[in-house]
């Protein structure tokens, strides 16, 4: 038809903009480059299979379960802390403070610098604004008023890591993003000029602020549209200030490589280590509380030292187990173990190593297990009242 765009163009134009943007030109040939891509797609540390394994069918009646679907989201509303913003108002003490805001995001102020990890201030982490798992909790700070942050550092272009609401927000300050190679792509195309991404592939190091920030590998994957190409890199990062060093691990299967990132770069005052949203059915890319608690070890020489907050979990349902297990299963393997572990209500900021650390199990209250063990036992009667019907749960993300 005269005048009408061919076939590709016309169907990009029709693709969601969560969905972000494909690396091309300068960007492209250097992720060919990279000593991490080969056959056409960013490889992993170790093997790892990144879809489901197992049987559907298994997985299906799991997933179905009717008690399990309950228990998949908290039995109340879960809390946040009510007087963030007053205390960050205080420069910490120590010079290191962190702010768990939910899921992965967290906010650390380092040495007099801040940087917000994996911001996530949408209500969805979907491609869509009407479907997707939804927040179980509220953000505990409007992002408009966090104040000014040096960096936000971005571990993966996944949604419930790299969300476009969040980023179109960042994008009118003078923030600086660091991102792992390729994940640039989608930051442009949403409005953050180039002279502020700092994109890094596996062991590459930039400085911001004040701050050195090194990407680190991970065991993952990427992709936000429906053709997953794998040209986007995953990471977990170091950041490094004058006096302290902390850790995110992004999303992460367990491997060898924690030890080698130890060596190499810590200990750490702090690690924030991924311990939620995992299965067997994808045990290669998300870890368990346990992993997680190793993972900790690994990257501190073996030996327990500084503080372990968990992270990715708690905010959305993402995976077949129960809400409040990776927070039990953290406690636990910390208590075995002899670690410091900060549990944190979202939004609560604490300092490392301080005695007034957040420690205790806030979420039992709220978790499905105990609404359950508090509720009167059913009366039985001839004709049962009719109920009304359940609350229609979420679609998952999986693997995400």
């Amino acid at each position: 038809m005269t005048g009408s765009l061919p076939l590709r163009p016309r169907l990009r134009a029709l693709r969601p903009e969560a969905f972000g943007a494909d690396p091309s030109g300068a960007r492209l040939e250097r992720i060919r480059r990279s000593p991490n891509f080969a056959d056409g797609v960013f490889q992993n540390p170790v093997g790892a299979r990144t879809r489901p394994s197992g049987s559907m069918l298994e997985f299906a009646k799991t997933y179905f379960r009717k008690e399990q679907r309950i228990r998949r989201s908290p039995a109340a509303s879960v809390p946040v802390y009510p007087t963030t913003l007053a205390e960050l108002a205080k420069p910490p003490v120590s010079g290191l403070r962190l702010t768990w805001m939910g899921h992965s995001s967290v906010l650390a102020e380092i040495d007099g610098r801040r940087v917000l990890f994996d911001p996530v201030w949408g209500e969805r982490c979907s491609p869509f604004p009407f479907a997707g798992p939804r927040r179980l909790h509220p953000v505990p700070v409007p992002l408009a008023s966090l104040g000014p942050v040096d960096a936000v550092v971005i571990s993966h272009d996944h949604y419930d890591h790299l969300d476009l609401p969040t980023v179109k927000q960042l994008a009118g300050t003078d923030t600086v993003f660091a991102v792992p190679l390729g994940v640039g792509a989608h930051l442009e195309h949403w409005g953050v000029s180039a002279d502020r991404l700092r994109e890094l592939d596996w062991n590459e190091t930039t400085e911001i602020a004040g701050l050195s920030l090194t990407a680190t590998p991970a065991r993952h994957f990427c992709g936000r549209g429906l053709r997953n190409q794998q040209h986007t890199l995953w990471a977990s990062w170091v950041v490094a200030g004058d006096e302290h060093r902390i850790f995110h691990s992004g999303d992460t299967g367990y491997f060898p490589g924690f030890r080698e990132i130890g060596a190499a770069h810590g200990p750490f005052d702090a690690t924030m280590i991924q311990i939620g949203a995992y299965s067997e059915y994808w045990p290669d890319i998300h870890m368990t509380p346990e992993e997680g608690m190793r993972a900790h070890l690994d990257l501190q020489g073996g030996i327990p030292h500084g503080t372990m907050l968990p992270i990715h979990w708690g905010t959305f349902n993402l995976a077949p187990h129960p809400w409040e297990e990776p927070g039990e299963g953290t406690l636990a393997a910390a208590q075995d173990l002899g670690a410091a572990v900060a549990l944190p209500i979202p939004g609560q900021p604490f300092e490392p190593g301080a005695a007034d650390a957040p420690a205790e199990p806030w979420w039992r209250p709220f978790a499905a297990s105990a609404a359950a063990a508090a509720a009167p036992p059913p009366v039985p009667s001839a004709a049962a009242e009719p109920q009304p019907p359940a609350a229609r749960e979420e679609p998952e993300t999986v693997g995400s």
